[in-house]
């Protein structure tokens, strides 16, 4: 039994119409013949959208009681059990009401050979989801992962233009019409729409172009396909490199949605003159550009840039112009020419720039760097055709020069095409400049025969300083093949290691470094724990879950394996491979610590706070003690006479400082919970008229006197919300103490409105205000801004307001009134009752 087959409606906002078109889908699909059921469709009160579900068969819902409520979900063992060809599954984001998410069913419908059909709003992925938040300013609490919705098998958009959209809005298409004044002037702004509508566009459009990579390796394609921008720009590590990488970012912005990626080739070639300092600040300056950089090892300086473009699918190649004189150039036409002439439909931009020819000081050209095929070819040519002229030449001068200059001439001939040509080429020139010299030049000349025993020794010691000369010049060019190559693999250990030990590379970085620099196809660090092994960090689409899986293992601890897969490497990479392997321990090693070093931070924080806690309690507590001490004793003295007013004055001061010691206590009880996780919502739908009353009780209470004046201005047609009253109402108490303890005896105002799927609460006041850099403090334990040191309360009356309301799912933020002091802006999601489908 094969998988099912995953198709997602990706919604760029609310009201697109996503599950409409999922429902216009599976009609079709009905229509076709094909069994098609609903599993869950959530309509919103939508017509239109329930109308869409008349003809198709809907398995009937779960009816779930949680904590005092009742929801609504889909019966996954109902839709296993029908076992329908294609089933519609509304909102994958979804959090179900005992835990778990919506997209975890969905994956097991798919693993039992079921297609689906889903949707989601692109505020709903976890990778935009603190960008929406950001830009809306309404935090997002259902997330799925991008994994989940990348590994469909079809993502189309669902999308509509920002005016089109707030149109369907203001007809009453999409909320309710109480809903709709608040909407359009909140979340449905038009910026709000547009910037979504963006987010969404390029996240589909990385799927798509993930889909395209994915063809064109499934068909073995290797051209060009220009269906997006991509600017490589070659970084050599000189000091033209930033004018380059500047270069190719305009031209990236011009695009629009072009992506730009540097790339570096270390050169085995020879040794390389780069400065590893000034690589890791291009590479720094690519990534604060928006761009990605990428280091590769090249025997051949071209061909792998141009390897490198084509995997990439580049459309555009920056190139900066030779820093060589005009002399060395036309005596080998450059890294530029030779990626031009063999770029095909990539576009090469050649880059002037201050370091270009000329600017750099004269040297003498390497004449070794490895014996390439095109420096033999070289030596031959000059030995086939210098060693003949030399003999016209010295033919012509026939007389006026002796056996030992013209063996020396000859001599000087050979060792220049050793230097160029290397070993077979020297031989090839001693062999024919030997014949050469006796034929014309040693008596009896015109013939091969030697007749004095000085010439043959002269010729011996040509042929014998020939070979050795060609033999130096192919050790020198090894040791510089092999010096270059050491250089290279120095380059990139150094970057590697300076930034793990400087902890500025996570494990995953170098891993992708890892890949990159070898081209694999992905690389995993494999730790063993009892029998099995688990992945710790992998770069690349497929990690290996067991060391056998891959192309190359590389052993680092007895429970350490770095496996790498794509191509085997070479004894010689290995050794590389295995410093590579050492730096990934470290960086392993450096997470944990940092994971324990956390550990260790919040442990400390406990500790301030236990000891901040002790000093404000040696002292908060005592002051109402003291109070019904001194009340009390008052009462007890037999030598005082009291009236009746002071009788009932005492005792109101009795009652009131036990107020404020159980509300001190209520709130470090109530701190303690929130930092031991030990609070449970029970949430329900409720309204704020059921709420605030108390809350307003509550801070009467807290205070420890009547409080001023509290104007309450909540509309009935407020839709309710979904929270834990019990919690709401400490929290909204806690809120009126700090205003009334702050608002210098001017009234306190409870406000509340409706904002798209949210309603916000507001307590203000009209005292002296939290200067701006202040407010994240406010919150923070034991802190009490403004407050005088004989003030009442420990300083945890807000931290505990935040924490109730953060954990009946809502928000706490301050901000400024009008005119002058403090607002506390409480916000809830709405109850949003589920609309119950059935079968026609």
């Amino acid at each position: 039994m094969g998988r099912g087959v995953l198709r997602i409606y990706l919604g760029a906002a609310p009201g697109v119409g996503k599950t409409f078109k999922m429902l216009e889908e599976g009609r079709r699909r009905a229509e076709r013949g094909a069994d098609v059921v609903v599993g869950f469709v959530e309509t919103h009160g939508r017509a239109e959208t329930a109308a869409q579900i008349r003809d198709l068969e809907v398995v009937a819902r779960r009816s779930i009681t949680y904590r005092g409520a009742q929801f609504e979900e889909m019966d996954l063992d109902a839709v296993l059990a029908r076992r329908p060809e294609i089933v519609l599954v509304d909102e994958l984001a979804h959090t179900k009401a005992r835990g778990g998410k919506r997209w975890q069913d969905v994956e097991a419908l798919l693993d039992a050979g079921i297609d689906v059909l889903s949707t989601v709003n692109v505020q709903h992925l976890e990778s935009v989801n603190d960008v929406v938040q950001t830009i809306t300013g309404v935090p997002q609490r259902e997330t799925v992962p991008d994994a989940v919705v990348r590994a469909a098998d079809q993502v189309e958009l669902v999308d509509m233009a920002p005016d089109a959209l707030r149109r369907r809005m203001a007809h009453g298409n999409i909320y309710q019409a109480d809903k709709i004044d608040a909407a359009l002037g909140n979340y449905f702004r038009v910026g709000n729409l547009t910037a979504l509508r963006e987010l969404a566009l390029l996240w589909t459009a990385d799927k798509v172009d993930e889909a395209l990579r994915r063809y064109r390796d499934e068909h073995d394609i290797h051209g060009v396909w220009e269906a997006r921008e991509r600017i490589v720009v070659a970084v050599t590590g000189g000091p033209e490199g930033d004018t380059l990488i500047r270069r190719a970012a305009r031209i990236a912005a011009r695009s629009q949605t072009g992506d730009l990626l540097a790339v570096h080739v270390s050169r085995s070639d020879g040794l390389a003159d780069v400065d590893p300092a000034r690589i890791e600040r291009q590479r720094d300056l690519v990534e604060d550009l928006g761009g990605t950089f990428h280091a590769v090892v090249g025997d051949d300086v071209p061909s792998a840039l141009l390897d490198f473009a084509r995997g990439a699918n580049a459309t555009q190649l920056v190139l900066g112009t030779s820093r060589r004189p005009r002399w060395q150039r036309a005596l080998s036409e450059g890294i530029g020419t030779q990626v031009v002439a063999a770029s095909g439909p990539i576009d090469v931009h050649m880059v002037t720039h201050s370091q270009a020819a000329g600017a750099r000081r004269p040297h003498l050209p390497r004449l070794t760097g490895g014996l390439t095929a095109r420096r033999r070819w070289y030596g031959f040519a000059i030995a086939a055709l210098g060693l003949p002229l030399l003999t016209f030449v010295l033919t012509l001068a026939e007389g006026h020069l002796d056996l030992s200059s013209e063996l020396l001439l000859y001599l000087g001939a050979v060792v220049a095409v050793a230097l160029v040509g290397g070993g077979y080429p020297a031989v090839f020139a001693a062999a024919v400049g030997t014949l050469l010299v006796n034929f014309y030049f040693t008596p009896p000349v015109r013939t091969f025969t030697i007749a004095e025993f000085d010439n043959l020794i002269a010729l011996a010691v040509f042929i014998l300083v020939a070979l050795a000369v060609a033999a130096v010049v192919d050790l020198s060019a090894r040791r510089a093949r092999q010096a270059s190559r050491a250089q290279a693999e120095a380059e990139m250990l150094s970057a590697l290691s300076r930034g793990v030990l400087n902890g500025e590379r996570a494990l995953d970085a170098l891993l992708t470094q890892v890949r990159d620099a070898f081209g694999q196809d992905s690389v995993t660090l494999l730790e063993r724990v009892d029998s099995r092994w688990n992945v710790v960090g992998c770069a690349g689409a497929v990690p290996c879950a067991d060391i056998d899986e891959g192309d190359t293992d590389m052993p680092v601890t007895d429970t350490l394996h770095l496996v790498l897969r794509g191509r085997r490497l070479a004894a010689s990479d290995r050794r590389v491979l295995a410093a590579f392997a050492a730096q990934a321990v470290v960086a392993m090693r450096q997470a944990r610590l940092s994971a324990q070093a956390a550990e260790a931070a919040e442990l400390a924080e406990g500790n301030t706070m236990r000891t901040a806690l002790l000093a404000a309690v040696s002292h908060d507590l005592r002051t109402p003690l003291a109070s019904i001490k001194a009340a009390a004793t008052a009462l007890r003295l037999p030598t005082v006479t009291l009236d009746a007013e002071d009788v009932d004055e005492l005792h109101a001061t009795i009652d009131e400082s036990a107020d404020q010691l159980g509300g001190l206590i209520d709130n470090l009880l109530d701190m303690s919970r929130l930092q031991t996780g030990g609070i449970n919502p029970l949430r329900r739908t409720v309204s704020l008229e059921e709420v605030v009353p108390g809350a307003i009780a509550g801070a009467d209470r807290r205070n420890g006197w009547p409080a001023p004046e509290i104007r309450v201005e909540i509309s009935e047609a407020l839709p309710p919300v979904r929270t834990d009253p019990g919690l709401l109402e400490r929290a909204l108490a806690n809120l009126v103490s700090n205003a009334v303890r702050h608002g210098a005896g001017a009234p306190v105002a409870i406000r509340a409105s409706a904002h798209a799927d949210r309603v916000e609460i507001r307590v203000v006041d009209t005292g002296p205000g939290i200067p701006e850099p202040d407010r994240d403090r406010i919150f923070a334990p034991f802190q009490r801004l403004g407050d005088r040191p004989t003030g009442n309360g420990v300083g945890l009356g807000l931290a505990v307001a935040r924490g109730f309301v953060e954990t009946v799912g809502g928000t706490l933020e301050p901000e400024d009134t009008p005119g002058g002091g403090l607002t506390m802006v409480v916000s809830l999601p709405t109850a949003r009752p589920a609309v119950p489908v059935t079968a026609p």
